[in-house]
């Protein structure tokens, strides 16, 4: 198990977890736009109905939100219902999808991509997620970095079920979502490392949603376009684009892991940032977004595993 700035390899978390885990949306758009100056209080003003007393370059701070729609009335009008949709779900990104360092501030952008709701189940959202989760593991590895943002509920849900040892023991069937099924893990940082040490790579879930128990709680329907997982392409989010590299862990959708090509590296590419705030992301990640489009004609060789000794090739682990 690896996780660092060259490369996910080994195991990952991948949009197959991020679907299962947080039933999300993976095959859809980008979700992407341009963040060009606006006037972001009569942006919040026209959506919301109400303009926060600070908003810092695009950024307001999530207890003005809770603050400002708590519970709407029994007798609210459709207008201020969607008002309060908008901003409940602004808190659910900001503080659990998507957080920041802080995890007490959002960005107007995503507000703009709740303007329609018809047209929010047509975007990726679990890429969004799994992009900015990947760029905060990768800027966690840097040393004496004190914080990460992104959704580590879904990291630590990912390690309960590929980690049997950091499981806490319960006797309650599985649930759907499947992050809603484990609570607690060990909390000392001695511990865990004590835990990863002591295990080898014999004792990793590589395939954990094929236990009958686990199956059988999820929907048929998460099922029926595998091919959405094991695609390798960039997946981008406003500023952020992050490969989903899904050639490295072949293993993890029950397939035989060959030696894996050269990683994609993209040292440049996490250098940028929404302080680059008159950009046109769609415009500057063109080709990354294109592949994204075209993501069906980006999948590795995928050969069945049918004897579980030679799982990957002796070349690649012996």
């Amino acid at each position: 198990m690896q996780v660092g700035p060259e490369t996910y390899q080994e195991c990952t978390i991948t949009l197959e977890d991020v679907q299962l885990q947080l039933i999300l949306p993976v095959d859809g758009y980008a979700v992407t736009g341009s963040t060009q100056s606006a006037d972001w209080g009569a942006v919040c003003y026209e959506l919301l109905g109400a303009i926060p007393d600070r908003i810092k370059g695009g950024w307001i701070e999530m207890g003005w939100l809770r603050d400002t729609f708590p519970e709407p009335d029994d007798d609210s009008t459709e207008l201020e219902l969607i008002r309060y949709a908008q901003a409940y779900i602004l808190q659910i990104i900001g503080g659990y999808l998507m957080p920041d360092l802080s995890r007490n501030l959002v960005h107007w952008r995503w507000l703009l991509k709740l303007v329609d709701f018809r047209a929010v189940g047509k975007l990726s959202w679990g890429s969004a997620v799994l992009t900015i989760l990947y760029q905060e593991m990768c800027r966690a590895t840097v040393p004496n970095k004190a914080k990460i943002g992104g959704c580590l509920s879904l990291l630590q849900s990912w390690a309960r079920y590929r980690l049997p040892f950091l499981r806490p023991r319960v006797n309650h069937p599985h649930t759907f979502p499947l992050i809603t099924s484990y609570v607690g893990i060990p909390t000392s940082l001695e511990d865990v490392r004590l835990l990863l040490d002591q295990r080898s790579e014999a004792q990793f879930e590589w395939t954990p949603y094929e236990d009958p128990t686990i199956r059988a709680v999820i929907p048929d329907e998460f099922f029926q376009n595998l091919n959405i997982w094991h695609v390798k392409v960039p997946m981008v989010t406003y500023a952020i684009v992050e490969m989903h590299q899904s050639d490295r862990v072949l293993r993890q959708f029950g397939f035989r892991q060959p030696i894996p090509v050269t990683p994609e590296k993209l040292d440049d590419e996490h250098e940028i940032n929404l302080r680059q705030i008159n950009t046109d992301w769609p415009r500057y990640w063109s080709n990354s977004i294109k592949m994204w489009e075209n993501r069906y004609d980006y999948i590795p060789t995928l050969e069945s595993i049918i004897v579980p000794e030679l799982a990957c090739v002796p070349e690649y682990m012996p």
